[in-house]
């Protein structure tokens, strides 16, 4: 369970780290990838969780990187997954997600301290509604998650993997494409969270880091990208369930 435990941490550190530090590379002031736009966030983030999982693997044996997930594989019944061992994991996903956006503010260490914008700051660190409407926003998380989730588990289904499975590490690549398209496709309402602690993680770290000029965390807003991930996370356990993808 240790090993389960720090591939997590560690793989959520990695995942972070590479994910907030290109939204900073995009959004802070004099950075050489100032101005770049969305394209470049949801590329940088596709890549950042191939290489959270692939750190995860290497260093646990689960790379969930989500609570979301580990819920559905709680619900699934997976060998290893009880309530106490989940919980645990979701606890070290949430400690990596604020490590590794500790590493995204000392990597762009002077770009925050050059950046006036409070906004700008928060943004390299958690998610925010375009247009802030607490029901569409609630329902833009929950169901770009309930598809995520779908899609990535469809991916280990036999008419997708085959009989013998996906080469090993292949996974990776394909859940990174995942994402990429559900930045692309539903990013825009919300920043796409899909992740409690893609987002609460680094939101803590914003909260306790002596970040030069920096503004209020929106914790009114924070339990957002926590719930409704998990509730996306039940309506793709049910979904799947009920078309046979597990």
């Amino acid at each position: 369970m240790m090993s389960t435990l720090f591939g997590e941490f560690f793989g959520m550190m990695v995942f972070i780290a590479f994910g907030c530090s290109v939204v900073a590379n995009v959004l802070l002031k004099n950075s050489k990838g100032e101005g770049s736009g969305c394209i470049v966030i949801y590329t940088g983030w596709a890549m950042a969780i191939l290489m959270g999982v692939t750190a995860g693997l290497a260093t646990g044996n689960s790379a969930d990187l989500s609570p979301a997930v580990t819920l559905v594989k709680l619900l699934m019944g997976v060998t290893g997954y009880t309530v106490s061992n989940a919980v645990a994991m979701m606890g070290a996903q949430v400690l990596g997600g604020a490590a590794g956006a500790t590493l995204a503010w000392l990597i762009y260490l002077p770009h925050f301290e050059a950046t006036e914008d409070k906004g700008l700051k928060l943004a390299v660190f958690s998610t925010g509604p375009a247009i802030r409407k607490t029901s569409a926003n609630f329902l833009c998380e929950a169901l770009s998650t309930a598809l995520l989730i779908v899609i990535i588990f469809s991916l280990g289904h036999k008419n997708v993997a085959g009989t013998s499975g996906m080469a090993s590490g292949f996974g990776a690549y394909m859940v990174g494409m995942v994402v990429w398209a559900v930045g692309l496709c539903f990013g825009g309402p919300t920043g796409y969270a899909l992740n409690p602690a893609r987002d609460l993680g680094p939101r803590i770290a914003h909260a306790i880091l002596p970040i030069a000029g920096k503004g209020g965390s929106d914790w009114s807003y924070s339990w957002i990208p926590v719930v409704a991930p998990m509730v996306g996370a039940s309506i793709a356990f049910v979904v799947c369930r009920a078309v046979g993808i597990v």
